[in-house]
């Protein structure tokens, strides 16, 4: 029979592969008591032949009434690895050494926790010392992020920091064959294909869409973690779920409201426009004159919009104006092919103005880059992510500032609270 010690900590559909006779494994029904084994969602479509069938995580194979999943609960051992193999050179502050330390703890004392700290404090530097803990104790740790584009940011930062581990990516936009890794990294959909897998889990950026809310993404996580693993929060903005968890005493909140170069969070600008940004095919000249004075600056230009219909217009009218014949300008939103391709080019100065939705307002680093909100205002913008998106400026710690500028019509209780929020850290 085929060795599948690969896959220990795993779980599939018994229609794509069954090894259900091998030691190891064990087999449940797919769908118990009208929910669905993998997701928990409440299975409710019909198939033509009258069989009921989950909707929720339908992406990753059909769960079906009467079908079964396997689950590869086989025990592994990682070797034990000095100091888990964790090869980083690079100093933490005493803010966040403090930070790193206190998550060692709470990891020996079975402790959940919130790490609560503003964008741009090195959330993932301050993970290393618990990965490497954990780690060398032999066992297995996963770092799931809701983005794509943050699981693209963190792999090469975890590669050049443990680069005596090998360490697996999983990602909807990029196939891999799965393997027994002891580092994983993947966003919070793929969590939905392991059962009791990890030791320790971090879920980063755990406010942002769409793991925010999300029962069955939530469900996973925790069916991903064994019976006596840790979970680890990241976030700049803690949903009020996450803070009810903290003042029940579930899990323990490590806050951390300085970034690591010491610096203020830059605080955002406000304008007001009474016409519309866009007329026809013509940017408001207003907007245009905001634009034109970043790129006079030399500073790479990320210019927010809310819904992706809005992309193609506004980059052929600004490839249209005459202030920006002579830059790249490009377009990128969560269905694009070539998004990854676009955030690296951007990302290595190829690309000096980029048109994006929400997909980059947080996990992702770019150096001095400045931002511009269109339609602040829109409802797909809410406080945290107002947050998020102003924490892209001033990251460096030899460009800590930078413009963060907001464009509306009408001023919403999300931008001010987000402006409250921001000053709030920064006091």
């Amino acid at each position: 029979m085929e060795n599948i010690s690969h896959l220990a900590g795993r779980q599939w559909l018994s229609s794509q592969m069954d090894f259900s006779t091998k030691k190891g494994i064990t087999k449940i029904k797919a769908v118990i008591n009208g929910r669905c084994s993998r997701c928990n969602a409440k299975v409710w479509a019909k198939l033509p032949n009258g069989k009921r069938y989950c909707r929720e995580c339908i992406g990753l194979g059909r769960v079906v009434e009467g079908d079964y999943l396997i689950r590869n609960e086989e025990k592994v051992n990682f070797p034990r690895t000095k100091n888990g193999g964790l090869t980083w050179s690079g100093k933490l502050t005493a803010q966040q050494e403090k930070i790193a330390q206190d998550l060692v703890q709470n990891y020996m004392n079975k402790q959940n926790t919130l790490v609560h700290a503003v964008t741009g404090t090195g959330k993932t530097e301050m993970m290393f010392p618990l990965i490497a803990h954990c780690l060398a104790e032999g066992k297995r740790c996963c770092i799931a992020a809701p983005r794509i584009d943050v699981v693209n940011e963190l792999f090469p930062r975890l590669q050049m920091a443990f680069t005596e581990i090998k360490i697996g990516k999983y990602h909807g936009h990029e196939y891999q064959e799965p393997g027994l890794e002891q580092l994983t990294i993947c966003t919070t959909h793929q969590l939905l294909k392991f059962f009791r897998a990890f030791d320790l889990l971090i879920i980063d950026e755990a406010d942002s869409f769409p793991y925010v809310q999300n029962p069955e993404l939530n469900f996973a996580s925790k069916n991903a973690l064994k019976n006596n693993g840790q979970m680890v929060y990241l976030t700049a903005t803690p949903t009020k779920d996450l803070l009810k968890l903290v003042k029940k005493g579930q899990i323990q909140q490590l806050k951390l409201n300085r970034r690591f170069h010491g610096y203020s969070l830059p605080v955002p600008k406000e304008k007001l426009f009474l016409r519309p940004f866009l007329e026809g095919k013509r940017i408001n000249p207003k907007l245009v004159q905001e634009i034109s004075k970043v790129i006079k600056a030399k500073h790479p230009l990320l210019l927010f919009l809310p819904r992706i219909d809005l992309i193609k217009p506004y980059v052929s009218a600004l490839r249209n104006e005459p202030e920006f014949k002579q830059i790249k300008i490009e377009g990128v939103h969560a269905n694009d092919v070539q998004r990854i391709a676009k955030v690296d080019n951007f990302r290595r100065g190829q690309i000096q103005l980029l048109v994006t939705t929400t997909i980059l307002e947080r996990g992702v680093t770019f150096n001095h880059v400045w931002v511009i909100v269109v339609q602040a205002d829109d409802k797909i913008y809410n406080t945290s992510s107002l947050v998020q998106i102003a924490g892209r400026v001033g990251r460096s710690k030899t460009d800590p500032t930078g413009l963060i500028l907001f464009c509306y019509q009408k001023y919403t209780s999300s931008l001010r609270n987000a402006m409250k929020q921001i000053r709030e850290m920064n006091k």
